[in-house]
């Protein structure tokens, strides 16, 4: 048989929980800025527009740097361990092996390891011997 549950008072809010927001009345909506229309015969996808064309509220404050895009950089792909140790027929103990000894470059994610596709190519290139 359970109880019910009752606020201290009915007109006073309830205190918040643990990991919860505390509970704030909704505020009324105040004038809206006017809306932008784009000049006739021109129709941009999700709201995208030149900057040129943007209202001025939106455009960067004179003599603030605006944020160049960094250039793109190579896409480098990852292997797992298991991966790794298909591709060099061996244990994938053998690869943990290799990694905490610091002969294969590997990153942690988590508690994975994820190991750059270069690195197991260098890793096998320098292993390679000559045989007499």
């Amino acid at each position: 048989m359970s109880l019910p549950q009752t606020s201290p008072a009915p007109g006073l809010p309830r205190q918040a929980g643990y990991g919860q927001r505390p509970y704030s009345r909704p505020t009324v909506p105040g004038p809206r800025p006017p809306a932008y229309a784009a000049p006739q015969g021109i129709h941009y996808q999700h709201g995208a527009r030149p900057m040129a064309q943007r209202p001025i509220g939106m455009r960067p404050a004179p003599g603030h740097p605006v944020a160049e895009r960094p250039a793109p950089r190579p896409a480098i792909s990852f292997l797992t361990v298991a991966e790794v140790a298909a591709i060099m027929r061996v244990s994938k103990m053998t690869v943990y092996r290799l990694v905490h000894g610091g002969e294969l470059a590997a990153v942690r994610v988590g508690r994975s390891f994820r190991v750059p596709e270069p690195a197991v190519r260098d890793y096998l290139a320098d292993a390679r011997t000559d045989v007499a």
